[in-house]
């Protein structure tokens, strides 16, 4: 299955030094788990969390979730020593905070490879430079394999406000968007701030979806539901991809390389986004087995 075609429609943070919140995640229908050693845990909780989590991924039951881990920055002083710890776990990939340069990505690959490990790297987006430089961050290649926006950090940042139309950092978004999408990224959509504000979080996965994001980041189980049924294709969708796919083929038996199907023109770029959209179901369909 192609990287960029995994279901990531719910990306849960979970906190590295909570073992029982470790626990509880085998249970949850979240299509990935992001284990974190950053934001969630206190300084001197840090060796505490890696060792929760070690034994966490030891016993297993996580399914076919994908499993990712937020390690501090290479320039704390945990950064190195959580590159290395992750190199052992059974995991996806690392998630690299305020990430502001290609070399943050070419720095974390080298201890990586050094490592013998296959891990995908992610990058979290969440300061003003590193949403100017979001087009070299995602040139940088290699082991990397998309974006997580940090729009909380984002909004603290350029002295903005949440708003529900998110208009503060629509400029961040898209550029963000525009350079995952360029080099061929995954890229996940930020926390909703408010998670007693239901509407507004459902609000925020369609504005996410209609924008082009993969995926919404979590840090509440009781968001899973909403993110995963959002984010997923549509009934409507599916019968209507089927439909341009079998009406396009036909066209194409007749020797036309375009078909007029539902009143609209499709051509051979909308067959292409079609069968993305029937690909993304299968790959639904078989992470819930």
């Amino acid at each position: 299955m192609q990287n960029n075609l995994r279901p990531r429609r719910s990306m849960l943070y979970m906190p590295g030094a909570n073992p029982r919140a470790l626990e509880k995640a085998r249970t949850l229908p979240a299509d990935g788990l992001i284990f974190d050693l950053e934001d969630a845990v206190m300084a001197d909780a840090k060796a505490d969390a890696r060792a929760a989590i070690a034994a966490a991924l030891r016993q297993g039951g996580y399914g076919a979730r994908e499993l990712i881990l937020r390690v501090n920055g290479l320039s704390t002083p945990w950064g190195a020593d959580d590159l290395a710890f992750a190199t052992t776990l059974p995991i996806h990939g690392v998630l690299l905070p305020k990430v502001e340069s290609a070399g943050d990505v070419h720095a974390a690959q080298a201890l990586i490879d050094a490592a013998g490990a296959a891990l995908d790297i992610w990058c979290m987006i969440e300061t003003p430079l590193g949403v100017l430089r979001a087009g070299e961050i995602a040139a940088a290649g290699g082991r990397l394999a998309g974006f997580v926006m940090g729009t909380n950090d984002l909004v603290k940042d350029l002295h903005a406000r949440h708003t529900p139309d998110r208009l503060p950092i629509m400029t961040a978004l898209g550029l963000s968007l525009l350079a995952a999408r360029a080099h061929g990224l995954a890229i996940i959509d930020g926390v909703h701030i408010d998670l007693d504000d239901d509407e507004g979080f459902a609000r925020a996965c369609a504005q996410g979806v209609e924008l082009g994001f993969d995926g919404k980041s979590l840090v509440h189980p009781r968001t899973i539901e909403a993110a995963n049924r959002i984010f997923a294709p549509t009934a409507e969708e599916i019968a209507a991809a089927q439909r341009m796919i079998a009406g396009f083929e036909a066209a194409r038996a007749d020797g036309k390389g375009v078909a007029r199907i539902d009143g609209k023109l499709v051509e051979q770029l909308h067959v292409d986004n079609a069968r993305r959209l029937l690909d993304m179901v299968a790959a639904i369909e078989h992470l819930s087995r």
